[in-house]
């Protein structure tokens, strides 16, 4: 199963009508009957795991960009006086 960011038609379509049922006060029973409602809340079972791996990874040790050097900072108290 490929896991993507972005949503299909249909997945919206389920969205919408679980949003539109209970705002008119539907249950959420009768909310989840859409046809597509399975295929959207396994696509989000699966995107939350992939969260949680993500979350789970330690961080590199060494970033894979490389090093950068931090900019020379010697300037004087008084240079900075006379700006602020």
């Amino acid at each position: 199963m490929r896991i993507s960011n972005s949503f299909s038609e249909g997945e919206i379509q389920v969205m919408e009508f679980i949003v539109q049922t209970l705002l008119r006060g539907g249950s959420p029973t009768m909310a989840t009957r859409h046809k597509e409602f399975a295929s959207l809340c396994r696509k989000v079972m699966a995107m939350r795991n992939k969260v949680n791996d993500i979350r789970a990874r330690p961080a590199p040790e060494k970033s894979s960009v490389g090093l950068i050097e931090a900019p020379n900072l010697d300037v004087e108290d008084e240079e900075i006086q006379k700006v602020g």
